[in-house]
């Protein structure tokens, strides 16, 4: 994405072009940071008071001191203000020492993605059921190289992203987003204890569903998420994406579903109303 604001803790706002972290930083060493990514409507950040909560969060599962929660919200603020009533993504970043709030531009090819549908393919994570406990499990840390390597494999088997499976083709999520799919009236998606990502708009999802759709989070097989009627991903900044094929074969009627075209309407309602 493209950056167009920058706001640093102790500076206020910066080029964008200007560095903000200093050479000995442990973000940039070790990649030992946390980040937040909110999606903003008109200027406004959605469900930000969360995100700062989850960045507290990330920040004590890697032993980093917690983060400034009113200094996280003036920098975001400062930084989509700066930018003005636009749709951006908002990013929060912690290292420790170094509080920075970045404000983007939304990337232009995501509602054509959304129109035609997306193209996983699956990704074996390792010998373990969910991950060892001594992995970040619902993390949102900067060590993001394994993520960006799925990403890139998933293009280069010609897909458009990866979907992560534990032992036993247990299905886990997105690099960077959570997966749902339904069959009939139910929504499935991995329970939070296999160590996935507790997404903020996994929850709005959550909240959006019922009464329409019956809920169902667990421990679910590829066959099971294969056999769907429908599948989509959410995330913040890409909200709600449906998937149409996996490694190779459609998923239902290989089309974008119902479920994903309204869960999408009502989320966007909610964000802006």
């Amino acid at each position: 994405m493209r950056l167009l604001a920058v706001a640093v803790a102790g500076r206020g706002l910066v080029d964008p072009a200007e560095p903000v972290f200093t050479a000995g930083d442990e973000a940039l060493l070790r990649g030992r940071a946390v980040f937040e990514t909110v999606r903003v409507y008109g200027g406004r950040p959605f469900r930000l008071d969360d995100h700062v909560a989850r960045l507290a969060s990330s920040s004590a599962g890697v032993e980093l001191p917690a983060p400034d929660r009113d200094e996280c919200r003036r920098l975001a603020v400062l930084a989509v203000d700066a930018v003005g009533p636009s749709d951006l993504g908002l990013r929060l970043y912690w290292t420790g020492t170094t509080l920075v709030a970045t404000a983007a531009a939304i990337p232009a090819e995501l509602e054509e993605a959304r129109r035609r549908g997306i193209r996983l393919v699956s990704l074996p994570l390792g010998a373990d059921a969910v991950r060892p406990g001594w992995l970040f499990s619902g993390v949102k840390s900067t060590s993001y190289a394994v993520n960006m390597a799925a990403e890139a494999e998933a293009k280069r088997r010609g897909a458009d992203d990866a979907l992560f499976l534990a032992a036993g083709n247990v299905v886990l999520e997105a690099p960077i987003s959570n997966i749902w799919w339904r069959r009939g009236e139910a929504l499935f998606t991995p329970a939070l204890e296999l160590g996935v990502l507790a997404g903020v708009t996994r929850a709005t999802v959550l909240e959006l569903a019922p009464p329409r759709f019956r809920v169902v989070e667990g421990t679910f097989t590829f066959d099971e998420l294969r056999a769907a009627d429908e599948a989509f991903t959410s995330s913040s900044i890409r909200e709600l994406l449906p998937v149409v094929e996996l490694d190779g074969s459609p998923i239902g009627d290989g089309a974008p579903g119902e479920a994903a075209r309204r869960l999408q309407s009502e989320l966007r309602l909610r964000a802006t109303g």
